[in-house]
């Protein structure tokens, strides 16, 4: 009965085995990830499993396609070390209220993000282009709220980014602060923050608590929490 049983289970992941092999690249965990593939929980399982040279491979292809642009910049010591990261100048047309440094996974994660995902929803919610991002900013050595007892933020790593506003092609900028609040804001927003779950491992906005109140904070650690 045991080594029917065992026959069995083994019909069965060989099946699922086969049938991995002719899913869709986009949806098929096993293949690597493509800039072009299409977005979805799969994107996020494939971002957090990309090796060093992988990711810098798919963020020079995103710096040819003009989804980001980056500057390499050195090693640097002291209390939060910092190694391989980059220099963000921009999101392509979507401009930056400035650079900011990121490690390669954010770098390459924004890139997804604001392609695949800001600038489509910011089009057809609002119907006008998303042409700049506001933010406060991403590399800062310290701990968690300031804390002297808590672990290091993801701030201190570069691994994170927070947004505060973001500017349409037509003149409007939207603060997260009071674009969370009003009608004719807040579905876009939710589904901006929403869709981030897509790339980064947390998206925490207004609705978290009161410290989140006036922007996003897109982060590296963890997998799929978004509120």
């Amino acid at each position: 009965m045991r080594g029917k049983s065992l026959f069995v289970c083994a019909i069965i992941v060989g099946a699922a085995v086969v049938g991995y092999r002719w899913l869709p690249s986009y949806y098929n965990p096993f293949t690597p990830l493509k800039l072009d593939d299409k977005p979805g929980k799969i994107t996020q399982f494939k971002l957090r499993r990309l090796s060093p040279e992988a990711c810098t491979t798919l963020l020079a292809e995103a710096n040819q396609k003009q989804w980001i642009q980056t500057q390499s910049m050195a090693d640097s010591a002291g209390d939060c070390p910092l190694t391989d990261v980059v220099r963000v100048r921009n999101f392509g047309p979507v401009t930056l209220s400035s650079s900011f440094i990121a490690s390669c996974p954010l770098a390459l994660s924004s890139a997804l993000f604001v392609q695949q995902q800001a600038r489509p929803l910011t089009q057809s919610m609002m119907g006008s282009e998303l042409k700049r991002i506001d933010h406060l900013g991403s590399f800062a050595c310290r701990n968690i709220y300031h804390r002297p007892d808590a672990r290091r933020s993801e701030h201190a790593s570069a691994e994170a980014l927070d947004i505060s506003a973001f500017q349409l092609s037509d003149g409007q900028r939207v603060t997260v602060l009071r674009g969370w609040r009003e009608d004719e804001t807040q579905p876009w927003l939710q589904a901006l923050l929403s869709a981030s779950c897509d790339y980064y491992g947390n998206g925490l906005g207004p609705e978290y608590n009161a410290a989140h109140a006036n922007h996003f904070h897109l982060g590296m650690r963890g997998f799929g929490l978004c509120r």
